[in-house]
């Protein structure tokens, strides 16, 4: 069996999400250590017990779904690796990647909290974009549309019939409007992420990830920017600092997979997107989900 472990990124969180994990080793001090990092009682915000009059609005808060996200996923890779678990290759989408660097151990639970919270902070001062999926189309009248429209890229190349717009709102609109597809959805978000107009942000996170050495990673990392297998982690720094201003390219991840002989998919984390898009996209793969204790076997 060759395995492969994937990491969601924003949009898998959910009020509750952190209930789920809290019975696994580690958990609270995980938590108490990200709230100590970030200011904020984030256990509190995952279970719905913040003073915010609307619950899920302050956990979409992308200042705080980022630290979530990953005290959920990293508590989930923990014990996995506690079992004695092991993956071939590792991918995580978006945020996620910070989760793949974690469990290839290119750095600790502690950098990567401090990173994410910066990551976070810049991302949210960067607003005023937007972002839409799309769903069912035809690429070709996709990329037309993009190249002839100034203010919108391809952010999110999830598969075949599935990608995320990102940019200006309006060309954003124009762009989802003219296209033909079966649906559109625009996303809650706060800015155009993974496009050239989070420059100014990556530009300072750069600097941000220049403060931290990176491991060598234990299993071999198929980046957002450049998903060819890398286990160089000063390689995997240079990727990592493309990301937040590249789209992520997910589609290209799996198809990569497949070539390096995956059979199975695992997606650790909330909600099911990444198996979801493998179902459609690597028909002889097996996908399955861990997203909380008792599917660890407690």
């Amino acid at each position: 069996m060759t395995i492969a472990w994937v990491f969601p990124g924003q949009g898998s969180q959910k009020i509750g999400m952190a209930d789920q994990v809290l019975s696994l080793e580690g958990a609270l001090e995980r938590f108490e250590l990200a709230s100590k990092i970030i200011g904020r009682d984030l256990l509190a915000i995952c279970q719905g017990r913040d003073e915010c009059e609307n619950h899920l609005t302050n956990l979409n808060d992308t200042r705080n779904t980022q630290p979530a996200l990953f005290v959920v996923e990293s508590i989930l890779v923990d014990d996995m690796l506690r079992q004695g678990r092991k993956a071939s290759l590792i991918a995580g989408h978006s945020l996620g990647e910070f989760v793949a660097l974690y469990a290839s151990e290119v750095f600790n639970a502690e950098t990567a909290l401090e990173l994410l919270h910066r990551r976070s902070e810049l991302m949210a001062s960067e607003g005023g974009g937007a972002m839409t999926a799309v769903l069912g189309f035809d690429r070709k009248q996709l990329e037309e549309l993009v190249n002839q429209t100034d203010g919108v890229v391809i952010a999110n190349d999830n598969n075949e019939s599935q990608v995320v717009l990102s940019g200006v709102p309006e060309a954003v609109s124009i762009v989802s409007e003219q296209l033909t597809c079966k649906r559109k959805i625009p996303l809650s978000v706060s800015g155009a992420f993974h496009s050239p107009f989070m420059q100014n942000a990556a530009t300072n996170f750069a600097k941000e990830l220049d403060k931290v050495v990176f491991k060598n990673a234990k299993i071999p990392l198929l980046s957002n920017s450049d998903p060819r297998p890398c286990s160089d982690g000063a390689l995997l720094k240079d990727k990592l600092k493309s990301q937040m201003t590249n789209g992520v390219r997910w589609r290209e991840t799996m198809e990569i997979m497949v070539k390096e002989n995956i059979n199975t998919l695992v997606e650790i984390g909330p909600g099911n997107v990444l198996s979801g898009l493998a179902k459609r996209s690597m028909k002889e793969v097996t996908s399955t989900r861990i997203s909380n204790a008792q599917d660890l076997g407690h």
